[in-house]
């Protein structure tokens, strides 16, 4: 069974929503307020977090940031009224996992959960296989630690969110695979974000920003000119 949080200050869609997911067979629970929201997040463990981006007490951005700062690495699907594309962005940056506009339809609502849901388990499967066999990746002085959630660079550790991490083990996991800004969408984000590619984009420049020693020019995370980025060979 998948428990999930919603921090929704609206009680209508609070309730429309823990009914949609109650009907997947979640077990959810409900708070209308930022800082009850992030206590609660902080103090149990939750399978996904549905949180609404305005909220009384802390909003939706600070809990984001707040959560990913200790490495909380549970999903996070934001809910906002706002509708610009800086919203959007600022939303996915930060360490959500998916943005949804109102008005939204149950539909795309629960499309959106389900492929959260779909990534997080194969993820998952997939890092419980690889530990059972050595609990690292390691990629010249670049080191993935799948049991810690850790990544260190010539010994040193490399601070990164829950998306960057997802997105350098998938990479890494398929070295010298090409993959579109779609398909890492699809993959790593667990949907398909039209006019999100940007996103990808602005990842990877963090992400070489704190892996490769010379980000204008990386040896890990390589760019495929008119198709997308492979990881290097080992």
């Amino acid at each position: 069974m998948k428990h999930v949080l919603v921090i929704e200050d609206n009680p209508d869609i609070a309730k429309l929503v823990s009914l949609h997911l109650q009907d997947i067979g979640a077990a959810v629970q409900t708070v209308h307020n930022g800082s009850e929201g992030y206590q609660l997040a902080n103090d149990k463990h939750f399978d996904l977090v549905v949180l609404d981006l305005m909220l009384p007490g802390i909003d939706g951005i600070e809990i984001c940031k707040r959560l990913r700062a200790k490495s909380d690495y549970t999903p996070i699907l934001m809910l906002t009224a706002k509708s610009t594309e800086l919203d959007r962005i600022l939303g996915l940056e930060i360490g959500a996992d998916d943005y949804l506009t109102k008005p939204f339809s149950v539909r795309e609502l629960m499309a959106r959960v389900k492929a959260i849901f779909r990534r997080v388990d194969s993820l998952t499967s997939d890092i419980a296989a690889e530990a059972q066999n050595n609990n690292s990746i390691q990629i010249g002085d670049l080191c993935i630690d799948l049991n810690k959630h850790q990544v260190t660079l010539e010994g040193r550790a490399v601070e990164l969110t829950a998306k960057e991490f997802d997105l350098l083990v998938h990479f890494a996991k398929r070295p010298g695979q090409v993959f579109t800004r779609n398909q890492l969408l699809d993959s790593v984000w667990g949907y398909g974000h039209d006019g999100y590619e940007h996103t990808v984009n602005s990842h990877i420049n963090r992400l070489r920003a704190k892996i490769e020693k010379d980000p204008g020019n990386p040896q890990y995370i390589l760019t495929v000119w008119g198709v997308g980025y492979k990881f290097a060979e080992r």
